[in-house]
């Protein structure tokens, strides 16, 4: 398979999880989506009292300068970790 169709399989199967992955897993793959399908950040930082939008605006931001096709692979490892731990529907 490709590094697309392997990328696509994994966000299928990320929603599919037996149990839900601790924070800071569901941090690192949303920012790898992120660098995965637009590329480095490109909004401005969520203000102060905003946790959550900061948080994953800072997953994402952390991969800028990361290719798009590192990314996708790097999501799909990270996909394939959590099924290992967590096993899928």
């Amino acid at each position: 398979m490709s590094l697309q169709e392997n990328f696509d399989k994994a966000v299928e199967n990320v929603k599919n999880l037996n149990a839900t992955p601790a924070d800071a897993d569901l941090l690192e793959i949303y920012g790898l989506f992120k660098q995965a399908t637009v590329g480095d950040c490109n909004t401005e930082k969520p203000g102060f009292l905003d946790f959550k939008g900061k948080s994953k605006w800072e997953a994402w931001n952390g991969r800028k300068g990361m290719s798009q096709e590192d990314a996708k692979q790097a999501y799909v490892d990270k996909v394939q970790k959590l099924i290992d731990q967590h096993g899928l529907k």
